[in-house]
């Protein structure tokens, strides 16, 4: 998530249209409190909304747990976790070392 102040908006409005087109999250700052988010536009917002698509996001960086992005999205979290699979995005991401450790777990 990138941090813009008020200002940034007309002096860094390069950087900032930079981060949008990478699919970043903007929060605007004005006396250094968060005041407004800029939201990328994607096929995402249009067809889930805002509040799946912020949702979304926060869960992608990790920010918000699936049950607090559930929440975020207005639905639950079963709803939220399809919609995620849906987007191709995975609900556990282990790395290898992790992976094999859990199946050695079971076995």
């Amino acid at each position: 998530m990138h941090m813009f102040g008020i200002r940034d908006l007309r002096e860094r409005s390069g950087e900032l249209t930079k981060a949008a087109e990478s699919g970043h999250l903007c929060v605007f700052t004005k006396r250094d409190r968060p005041f407004m988010v800029g939201i990328p536009f994607s096929e995402t917002l249009l067809k889930e909304g805002v509040h799946t698509n912020l949702a979304t996001h926060l869960y992608e960086q990790g920010i918000l747990s699936p049950a607090k992005a559930a929440r975020l999205a207005q639905c639950s979290l079963e709803e939220f976790i399809q919609k995620l699979g849906h987007l191709g995005i995975t609900l556990i991401d282990y790395d290898t070392e992790e992976l094999d450790e859990e199946l050695s777990n079971l076995g």
